[in-house]
């Protein structure tokens, strides 16, 4: 079976980089002299091609569009001129349209990178100058870079902070930091410099770094200086994070005691408004086990007593019997006369008291 493909009229985009998603490339049905119908009867699609997903064809309106963000550095890196070539093919007949997207203009869309010195979290990298260093001695050499391509790459350098700006520069456009006067005694060893580095695009990016340069002529000099500078500042953060927290925890239960207090009053504000209003009568608690018959008792059991009384007091006797299960007051009146004088009465009485 022999298929025959008809490469016909070839063209050719060029775009800036950078161009949104669903950005208008060019209108296909046009350039190609296409009708809408033959785009959707041939089933009009792009084939071939490295980097067919930064272009997407519409065949319902006959256009291409950015289907995905172009970045030129990704795509081409240093080459120049930038592009890339795909191919849209139609069905009965089949024909094969080369397109080409050149991607034009760099945007500025990189800032520059610093490569040296390191940055590091946790440690702390400084350079060292001897006192004899002479004016302009090389201190050290700030190193970036820029991935964006011809003017945006273009880099310059400034001293933006130091301790002593009369004593140490930077190159523009080389970032060399050299020493601007003789060193002397009197310079403090720790110094700290502040560079930054900027681009040369419109509007241009920048980045910082901050160099750490130690005036001293021998390295234990150096490390007692800057170890006592690290140990003092995380000393004070720790001290300054735990300052907070105590006056946070401090707080709180101050708050928490306040808002008990309150809620103590009212409610006992609100318990003796209620008893004051009640109209329910006050009914007295006795213990359990204990009873008050006549008003007077105080023991919780029943007891019986046997009384013999005469006329004479001091004759009188009183017998402790045992005692009874329930509350009882009974009084018998015995009498019988003596039988020695004949006037004397008895009495035997029996009591019982429910005592408490």
């Amino acid at each position: 079976m022999l298929f025959l493909i008809q490469v016909d009229a070839q063209i050719r985009y060029s775009i800036p980089e950078e161009m949104r998603k669903g950005s208008l490339i060019g209108n296909v049905a046009q350039d190609l002299g296409l009708d809408i119908k033959r785009l959707r009867s041939g089933r009009a699609r792009i084939v071939t091609g490295e980097n067919v997903q930064y272009a997407e064809l519409k065949t319902d309106k006959g256009t291409l569009v950015v289907n995905e963000r172009i970045d030129r550095e990704q795509l081409c890196g240093d080459v120049t001129p930038c592009s890339f070539t795909f191919e849209i093919l139609l069905e009965n007949p089949m024909e094969l349209h080369p397109v080409t997207i050149e991607v034009l203009d760099d945007q500025n869309d990189n800032a520059p990178q610093v490569l040296y010195p390191v940055q590091t979290g946790g440690s702390l990298v400084a350079e060292m100058v001897p006192r004899s260093a002479d004016v302009g001695y090389l201190v050290t050499k700030v190193v970036a870079v820029d991935v964006d391509s011809g003017q945006n790459a273009w880099l310059s350098y400034k001293l933006q902070k130091a301790a002593d700006r009369a004593l140490f520069e930077v190159g523009s456009q080389n970032g060399e930091i050299r020493t601007i006067r003789q060193v002397t005694d009197k310079d403090a060893v720790k110094q700290r410099l502040t560079v930054i580095v900027e681009d040369n695009g419109q509007p241009s990016r920048s980045a910082t770094v901050i160099v750490n340069v130690a005036v001293a002529d021998s390295f234990p000099e150096v490390l007692s200086e800057f170890t006592d500078f690290t140990h003092d500042k995380e000393y004070n953060d720790n001290l300054t994070f735990y300052l907070v927290l105590a006056l946070a925890v401090v707080s709180f239960l101050f708050i928490t005691c306040v808002v008990v207090i309150i809620s103590v009053k009212i409610y006992r504000w609100r318990q003796s408004r209620i008893l004051y209003h009640s109209n329910l009568p006050v009914i007295p608690y006795y213990p359990p086990r204990y009873s008050d018959t006549l008003g007077t008792g105080t023991l919780p059991h029943v007891y019986n007593y046997d009384t013999c009384r005469t006329t004479d007091s001091r004759k009188s006797d009183i017998k402790y019997m045992q005692p009874m299960s329930q509350s009882l007051v009974s009084v018998d009146d015995v009498g019988a006369d003596s039988a020695q004088n004949g006037h004397q009465r008895s009495t035997n009485s029996t009591l019982s008291y429910n005592l408490m």
